[in-house]
């Protein structure tokens, strides 16, 4: 017995296996999904489904529950905005990636007002997208530099003030920039976790302060005023 014990080998732990990221990808074209296979390959991430429309995207999605989304902001049949805030009610645990072919500071602020953890752009490298898909699904923030992290740290400034003293209040002047990167009403709503009719008072009191007449001419202020 005891040249047993002696010869038996300390118990050693395995090494934690590494952990396995679902990712659903939507994009009606079959070169991008391809495209994003092929730079997946080898990594943590393990594509589940490919969907090529909105109605495909859900209910894959609700199919699979997968850790990510990879959703393309032309994706046929609806807006993918609605999509991704319908996801996001749906799918709570699922977090989602958008991707769009133009670089267009609207679709960095639509995509985090529907809650996309990145709004990437279609000719991100490899080591970045799998580093938005690693960080969405650990919940971490976007890294890099980006327009959707300019976007967002704008979105985000809760004391941003207008270059010209118009007396605009640190929350009208937050809802002011959220206008000036064209968010309907319903979308700042979501954004700045207030109510639409709280949202509607405060663009009226931004067009009467700024004198202008409507949501544009109050979006060309902003931008000339380096509000955006």
């Amino acid at each position: 017995m005891r040249g047993l014990l002696s010869t038996a080998r300390p118990f050693s732990p395995r090494p934690p296996m590494p952990t396995t990221t679902s990712l659903l990808v939507a994009d009606s074209q079959e070169l991008i999904r391809l495209g994003v296979r092929a730079m997946l390959a080898g990594t943590s991430i393990k594509i589940v489904g490919e969907a090529i429309d909105s109605k495909s995207t859900l209910t894959l999605a609700k199919k699979h529950k997968p850790s990510v989304v990879l959703l393309d902001v032309a994706i046929p049949g609806g807006d993918a905005f609605e999509l991704a805030g319908a996801l996001s009610k749906s799918l709570p645990g699922t977090s989602l990636v958008l991707m769009t072919a133009l670089d267009n500071p609207t679709y960095m602020a639509r995509a985090r007002a529907v809650g996309a953890a990145h709004c990437l752009l279609k000719d991100v490298s490899q080591k970045e997208l799998v580093a938005a898909i690693e960080n969405a699904a650990a919940g971490k923030p976007a890294s890099g530099p980006s327009t959707f992290g300019r976007v967002t740290a704008s979105l985000a400034a809760r004391e941003k003030k207008p270059a010209l003293d118009a007396g605009l209040t640190p929350r009208e002047s937050q809802v002011l920039a959220h206008v000036a990167y064209g968010l309907a009403n319903e979308e700042i709503s979501q954004t700045l976790g207030i109510s639409v009719e709280t949202v509607k008072e405060h663009v009226q009191n931004i067009l009467r302060k700024l004198a202008v007449s409507d949501r544009t001419q109050a979006a060309v202020w902003a931008v000339r005023s380096g509000v955006v």
